[in-house]
């Protein structure tokens, strides 16, 4: 339990290289999405990395304990949240990337209180999110008001969110979110004029099933062609466990390039910087 109260779990990732501090209920928990995506980036990614509306910060953790030259920021609006991670950085567990991973609470949707925080617009390299997916009025929010605020976006919507993810990200860095899959019409959306060369990557839960994520990642300011990639199978037959390739990232820390080639294509990468960028 942390000192304001908050009852909390200790939750193992990556087979035990990474111990995040999660509220025990009434707050959002991360899970598979987390360490998805932060193995959208490899063990040789370097440079600054913000993860926005960072949680109880287990992708910025994962990230972190598999990329040994990364400096990771894990932003939290949710002074508990933010709480929970800093006593993670805490745990022996983490000590051998704790010095690398900093904890700043602000509100990333409002520029001048990013600015007040310390997030100095284009100081990073690389951002990471898993944004609420729910517009306003859609659905029937969770009376719980922190799990309401963790799943439902404000009026703003998803672009509210790319907005703040370009703010922050350098010029031909990167972005990289994971979504519901119906939620892709608003990501493509949102990244117009921000992030091209976009590659999509579905996630299916049984090869024979509609996918239920999308993994969308970007470079800020390129005119680069968007990819629909192979999609990644997650489990599978009916009750089947995680296929070998997936459970590696789960909990060996592998990346998705190790496992999903595609993923690392080459090309990827090479993209014209666009001057006519929104922010």
């Amino acid at each position: 339990m942390l000192d304001t109260g908050l009852e909390t779990t200790i939750d193992a990732f990556l087979g035990g290289r990474v111990e995040a501090v999660q509220p025990a209920r009434g707050h959002h928990r991360s899970g598979l999405d987390a360490v998805i995506l932060a193995a959208s980036l490899g063990p040789s990614v370097r440079g600054r990395v913000v993860d926005l509306g960072a949680g109880a910060g287990v992708a910025g953790l994962a990230l972190a304990a598999r990329a040994a030259r990364a400096h990771i920021v894990l932003v939290e609006r949710e002074a508990d949240l933010a709480a929970c991670a800093r006593s993670a950085l805490e745990r022996p567990a983490n000590a051998a990337f704790a010095a690398r991973v900093d904890v700043v609470v602000a509100d990333l949707l409002a520029g001048e209180t990013r600015k007040a925080a310390g997030l100095i617009p284009e100081s990073f390299d690389h951002a990471l999110m898993n944004p609420p997916f729910h517009d306003r009025g859609r659905v029937r929010a969770s009376p719980d008001d922190f799990r309401a605020r963790a799943h439902v976006l404000a009026d703003g919507g998803l672009d509210d969110w790319f907005r703040a993810a370009a703010a922050l990200v350098r010029s031909q860095g990167t972005l990289a979110a994971i979504l519901p899959a119906d939620r892709l019409p608003a990501i493509l959306a949102a990244c117009d004029g921000r992030f091209g060369a976009l590659a999509v990557l579905p996630l299916h839960p049984r090869s024979a099933e509609p996918a239920t994520r999308v993994l969308v990642r970007g470079v800020k300011a390129s005119r680069g062609a968007m990819r629909l990639l192979p999609g990644l199978v997650l489990h599978g037959g009916s009750g089947s466990p995680f296929l070998p390739g997936v459970a590696a990232i789960l909990r060996d820390g592998a990346s998705l390039a190790d496992i999903h080639p595609v993923w690392s294509d080459p090309g990827w990468g090479e993209t014209t910087a666009d001057p006519l960028m929104k922010v």
